[in-house]
């Protein structure tokens, strides 16, 4: 497999999977604005979208999107009952649930902010709506270790991805210290720092 990722992107969700399940992977490093990736190839032909992550598959295919390429990594990898509870429990569908919450309600709102041609409206909007939604999660946190009770699964590894976003657009996450906890609690497994210095954020 060749998990094509950015530094700091989304795609830092499915590099800390891989490494929470032991996958092996090729790490092709992407850049998003010339739409180049490491070696001078066009990653237009391996996501005419020209976004990461994505995942090129031993037989040449591809797949787009966090939530799918999160539950394939953990299917194929073996280890899929570290990252995701049983198929079919209840806990199957919160998880199920929780990657659609934070790819919707988290990575969606974070679009208008990155967009320089955005209105300050909009992005007043999206602001808000963050905040909402960080106040929401501070709440869930008062009584969870993780988004799927006291298993660290899937979303946990895309919402750290997109929380991370919050520092660089200037959100202010003190008032939401449960929130903070959580965030700290994801940064200090190994899989996560492994994967922030291969990226060089850490």
């Amino acid at each position: 497999m060749k998990l094509y990722y950015s530094p700091g992107a989304c795609s830092l969700a499915p590099h800390i999977i891989l490494r929470e399940t032991g996958s092996p992977v090729n790490l092709v490093n992407t850049d998003l604005k010339s739409k180049t990736f490491a070696g001078g190839g066009d990653f237009n032909k391996v996501n005419p979208l020209g976004y990461v992550p994505a995942l090129q598959l031993d037989d040449g295919s591809v797949l787009i999107e966090n939530p799918s390429i999160l539950q394939y990594i953990a299917d194929k990898s073996g280890q899929g009952s570290k990252v995701m509870p049983a198929a079919g429990s209840p806990a199957y569908y919160q998880m199920l649930s929780w990657l659609g919450f934070v790819s919707s309600e988290m990575h969606g709102p974070f679009g208008p902010l990155w967009n320089p041609a955005q209105p300050a409206e909009a992005k007043d909007i999206a602001k808000t709506r963050l905040a909402n939604r960080f106040a929401y999660l501070d709440k869930h946190f008062a009584t969870h270790d993780y988004l799927v009770g006291s298993q660290f699964t899937l979303p946990d590894a895309y919402a750290f991805a997109v929380l991370g976003w919050a520092p660089m657009q200037k959100l202010d996450l003190s008032p939401y210290k449960n929130l903070q906890a959580y965030i700290a609690r994801v940064a200090a497994r190994p899989s996560v720092q492994a994967s922030l210095k291969a990226e060089g954020l850490a």
